[in-house]
């Protein structure tokens, strides 16, 4: 009886212990790191920058598994139903993590109940920018002219639903203006047609722009942000011209719900310390991002504070999609 019940407390305490154990080798194997967006896009750069800090913090690979489709949400419900033990991640922007919900008529997730959030990662520099030709040199001047010619000038974004989109449909209602909206597939085909003219206008993330605009083939018109950027210091915001308007998206890490919160915690440890180094702060920095990171508490809590937020202005652009 006593061997029986000494070999009970034995079992007892391995089957205790086995889980923390797993947890301290974490990561073990390779991560992937499932990017809701198209390669080229300001998500993807970031995932990729991180990613590799990650990898030589940790020793195991961080792999993007970029999976772009309906604003985001065929990736975000792909990391959704992924194993909950911390070797599938979600890197995600605000857009689809906490607009879409209010945007899409079902997007196949819920983003409470469905994931853990670890950490944001980065906010990114958003701008209006316009091809060479067009005859506008900033948000003013777009006005006028797009209130002589409405529903004529395309305005391109990297898809129905996304960030850039939806920005466009704000800046609209914000302007009291008609433009034709054009959507890619991805943010680097919409850049590619504006440079090439066959679009005039774009809202797109610096991490899809920076280079163009640095080497003079899109101007910007206005940046998008509540404030001015460090990547374009000089360029005012839109808001400057239309009081109240601007936007700063997030970039964040998310593991499907259920995941050990030890191995959360190690993930936001591991972030905050690769948003540390300084090779990682010149890369975002280079793309017109920066970092920006918290606890996993504190990234749930903004999370559930934006949803009613931005669920309030969905309703007001009048932007919906089946």
């Amino acid at each position: 009886m006593k061997f029986t019940r000494r070999a009970a407390l034995l079992v007892l305490a391995a089957a205790s212990t086995g889980p923390a154990l797993a947890e301290d080798k974490y990561p073990g194997r390779p991560v992937t790191v499932v990017v809701p967006q198209a390669p080229g896009g300001a998500n993807d750069a970031i995932a990729r920058i991180v990613g590799q800090k990650l990898a030589e913090q940790t020793g195991q690979q961080f792999i993007i598994d970029n999976r772009p489709g309906a604003g985001g949400n065929l990736g975000t419900v792909a990391a959704a139903k992924g194993k909950p033990d911390g070797y599938t991640l979600l890197l995600s922007v605000s857009s689809a993590h906490v607009i879409n919900p209010s945007l899409y008529k079902n997007p196949g997730f819920d983003p409470v109940k469905d994931f853990e959030p670890i950490t944001p990662v980065a906010t990114a520099g958003y701008a209006l920018v316009a091809n060479n030709d067009f005859p506008a040199k900033n948000v003013s001047e777009l006005i006028a002219v797009a209130k002589k010619q409405p529903g004529k000038i395309a305005i391109a974004s990297a898809g129905n639903g996304t960030l850039n989109h939806l920005i466009g449909e704000m800046l609209q209602k914000a302007a009291g203006i008609e433009l034709m909206h054009v959507p890619y597939k991805g943010a680097s085909a919409a850049v590619t047609d504006l440079v090439g003219g066959q679009v005039q206008l774009s809202v797109q993330s610096l991490p899809s722009s920076i280079a163009f605009i640095k080497s003079g083939k899109l101007k910007v018109l206005g940046v998008v942000n509540e404030k001015r950027v460090a990547a374009l210091p000089d360029v005012p915001t839109v808001g400057e011209t239309l009081k109240g308007f601007g936007s700063t998206p997030w970039y964040g890490f998310f593991a499907p719900a259920g995941t050990p919160k030890a191995v959360v915690n190690q993930l936001q440890a591991q972030v905050a310390k690769a948003l540390e180094a300084p090779d990682v702060k010149e890369k975002l920095a280079a793309v017109g991002c920066e970092p920006f990171r918290s606890t996993p508490e504190q990234f749930a809590a903004q999370i559930k504070t934006e949803l009613p937020q931005w669920a309030k202005i969905v309703k007001e652009s009048g932007a919906t999609i089946d």
